[in-house]
């Protein structure tokens, strides 16, 4: 039986941000949600996160979890102090704690495993997680003897020389037996430079204490400031994009794109440089994207071809070419095998199978049938000042080039409408509308230059 605490109360001053340091996004994702997430796979029986700085907003971040506490830690007077918050809320609990920072997002679920299952196994007081770190500058270090059972961690600040040759480091992730550790929290001194309750404290009134290293140590880091998180945002992106090319995707300039971990592909999707995926994105066998595209929050089929274009919050079926600079946002869907091209803009639009958009269009708060034509530069002009209203265009119609649709307004079946119209009423299946001023000729007639007007 394991609860899990997640540690995110501090204001992270080092980001020199207004937002809580955990709500920070490290790809669409925060890194608070990135710890809820890992840990609840473990199917904790309770998962509480502690909150201080901001906490309305730490806890406004968590609204899409279900099952979560919230504990309120006033002062921010260290780790031991944020632990000890929790007493009250785990009275008669007689099974294990899993202690997680919420500034370390990277960690996988294996790894959280493997430390449950050390822990379970030695029947461990307490398991720790360590690292073997390349500069360990700033990390508190752990010693232990060849058992791997931990015989002292000394915070940075308060290691000697010596000490801090020691690159083994405590990663601040810790599993307790809370039945002991419960007897020990009250019991905590602020005897150090920061006069903090330091949660490493009662190692030395725990027993036994085992280390368990990890193997990529890049799993453990925190983050205190915007270089680190850039830095994190590299190591998941080289993590991510690894996954999918081993999966059948290909990354023609891995460093040149950016995929979140939110996003579903299918093999043989490939991704040209400078493009970029986003949330809750997924891609189809076979579709290709970019150079230079942007899709967020979309669903695009298979075969779907997207260049230098923006696909934002909107269904692209099979088969459908879309771009150079076409931007679909807002509530878009689009049937299969259908070309949207040149400088097309697509908001709150429904598309039918087979339908052409080619060049210079808007088309907003729309809906269109199969095999419809839209000529350049047609605009649905939706917007009376106040309200949005909408433009039908059934099967098969024809719009000519420069034409202006008033909403609210319904074409047919078959209509034809002329190029340069400005169409104001429905047009009944099987018409043509032609919706302009008659063309006037006027011969022998110029305006006339300023030497004509001086000589006469």
């Amino acid at each position: 039986m394991i609860a899990v605490a997640i540690l995110a109360a501090g204001k992270g001053t080092r980001m020199k941000s207004d937002l809580p340091k955990v709500c920070h996004t490290l790809g669409s994702v925060s890194m608070v949600e990135r710890v809820v997430q890992s840990c609840l796979a473990l199917q904790p029986v309770r998962c509480l996160v502690i909150v201080g700085y901001q906490a309305e907003y730490v806890k406004q971040s968590l609204n899409g979890f279900t099952d979560i506490e919230f504990v309120e830690q006033t002062e921010q007077l260290g780790t031991g102090h944020a632990v000890q918050q929790l007493l009250p809320y785990l009275d008669g609990f007689t099974g294990d704690l899993l202690v997680l920072n919420g500034d370390a997002p990277l960690l996988r679920i294996n790894t959280l495993k493997d430390l449950l299952v050390t822990h379970e196994t030695n029947n461990n007081a307490a398991t720790i997680l360590t690292a073997q770190m390349p500069n360990p500058f700033g990390y508190g270090r752990v010693f232990f003897n060849e058992d791997n059972l931990v015989k002292e961690i000394v915070e940075e600040r308060d290691c000697t020389p010596e000490q801090k040759e020691n690159r083994r480091i405590n990663a601040g992730i810790y599993c307790f037996n809370w039945s002991k550790l419960s007897q020990i929290l009250p019991k905590l001194q602020t005897n150090n430079d920061q006069k903090e309750y330091y949660l490493t404290d009662v190692v030395s009134h725990l027993e036994p204490v085992m280390a368990v290293d990890v193997a990529d140590y890049q799993e453990i880091l925190g983050i205190n400031d915007r270089k680190q998180l850039a830095t994190a945002y590299e190591i998941l992106q080289t993590r991510v994009k690894d996954d999918w090319m081993k999966a059948g995707v290909t990354i023609v300039d891995p460093n040149s794109i950016t995929i979140d971990d939110t996003v579903q592909l299918q093999p043989d999707v490939v991704i040209e440089p400078q493009s970029h995926l986003r949330g809750n994105t997924i891609i189809g066998a076979g579709s290709k994207i970019g150079p230079g595209s942007l899709i967020e929050n979309s669903t695009l089929g298979k075969n779907v071809r997207v260049l230098y274009s923006v696909v934002s919050d909107a269904v692209v079926k099979d088969g459908t070419q879309i771009g150079p600079y076409t931007h679909l946002r807002g509530n878009v869907e689009v049937g299969e095998s259908c070309r949207l091209g040149n400088f097309v803009e697509l908001k709150n639009a429904q598309i039918g199978n087979k339908t052409n958009i080619a060049h210079l269009s808007y088309i907003g708060d729309a809906k269109l049938g199969n095999k419809v034509n839209i000529g350049a530069g047609t605009i649905t002009a939706n917007y009376d000042g106040v309200n949005k209203h909408k433009t039908e265009i059934r099967d098969r119609t024809k719009v000519g080039s420069n034409s202006v649709l008033v909403a609210p307004v319904i074409l047919g079946e078959d209509v034809t409408v002329a190029a340069g119209s400005v169409v104001t009423e429905n047009v009944a299946d099987d018409a043509l509308v032609i919706a302009r001023s008659r063309q006037v000729v006027k011969p022998g007639w110029r305006l006339k230059s300023q030497e004509d007007k001086s000589s006469s």
